[in-house]
């Protein structure tokens, strides 16, 4: 079964997360791993040329996930073959003052691909029915317009949120971004041995922080947020795949696997050239030479 067809969140039933598995079902080499995704980051070089090249889609990828969950290395894993011209990274933090100052799709609107493109999104909008259902207090210092104190908030605040993220991604498609939308679906046991590590080895002491460690009390709500969210979002055409991630080369090569078979279905190809282009370049090619 491919890839993409055996991690997607269909859409037409609810999932619970701690039933899809957070590693691999058997033990797979890891050096068997690393050839299929150097053949998959070379089909991703060979699509995104034909992407860029037919200027009529582009391609948008959003990674979620529970911190130590991989997003980063697996972004520069994934995508280290494809030429940095048509491929950019943005990585969503807290907003800043001039952010609040707008509507929370204001700048996630700003980072969409241009046609031909692709973005990949460290974190993204649904940071936004995430995070703000863990401390619902966030969305009191995000100047909106009825919500002064946690009791403002309810549970139908959210199901307009997930209506409002749900149409501002099929206007997206309706415009030809191809969303693909991966959650790292990654075990509380393997996080903690992530932390243990960050901490033990010198090199990776630069990666911890507390913070991330205070937020892991907060695990249970997570999983919950992240399952509402998934479960309210995942469509057809926009839909959410959760990738395990337990073991980072596995989970790399089933993102880049995936990417590849929503690329390919677009039946990209290259600019057909006219006959009366291809006289005008045959001149062209006559006055280079001549000149030489």
């Amino acid at each position: 079964m491919k890839a993409e067809k055996q991690f997607r969140v269909s859409g037409k039933e609810k999932i619970k997360l701690n039933e899809w598995a957070t590693a691999p079902k058997k033990a797979i080499a890891k050096g068997d791993i690393k050839k299929e995704i150097a053949k998959d980051i070379k089909v991703l070089k060979e699509n995104q040329e034909m992407l860029y090249a037919q200027d009529r889609r582009s391609v948008l990828i959003l990674f979620q996930a529970m911190d130590a969950a991989g997003k980063d290395s697996m972004i520069e894993h994934v995508m280290s073959g494809v030429n940095p011209q048509g491929c950019s990274v943005t990585s969503f933090k807290s907003p800043t003052s001039r952010e609040l100052d707008h509507d929370y799709l204001w700048r996630i609107h700003r980072e969409v691909p241009s046609r031909g493109d692709i973005k990949i999104f460290n974190r993204s909008h649904y940071e936004d029915v995430l995070i703000t259902r863990v401390h619902p207090e966030i969305l009191v210092g995000n100047h909106l317009p009825d919500i002064w104190d946690v009791k403002d908030i309810d549970e139908a605040f959210y199901q307009k949120r997930y209506k409002q993220i749900k149409h501002y991604e099929d206007y997206l498609a309706d415009q030809g971004v191809v969303i693909l939308k991966f959650f790292l679906h990654l075990s509380k046991e393997e996080q903690k041995k992530r932390f243990i590590r960050r901490i033990e080895i010198p090199e990776k002491n630069w990666k911890f922080s507390e913070a991330d460690v205070k937020e892991r009390q907060y695990w249970d709500q997570y999983q919950a947020a992240y399952e509402q969210a998934i479960n309210a979002t995942s469509t057809k055409i926009n839909t959410w795949y959760v990738i395990p991630a337990d073991d980072k080369w596995y989970s790399r090569h089933l993102v880049s696997e995936i990417i590849n078979e929503r690329i390919e279905e677009l039946n990209l190809s290259y600019p057909e050239v006219t006959d009366e282009r291809r006289v005008e370049l045959q001149s062209i090619l006559k006055v280079l030479e001549k000149n030489d």
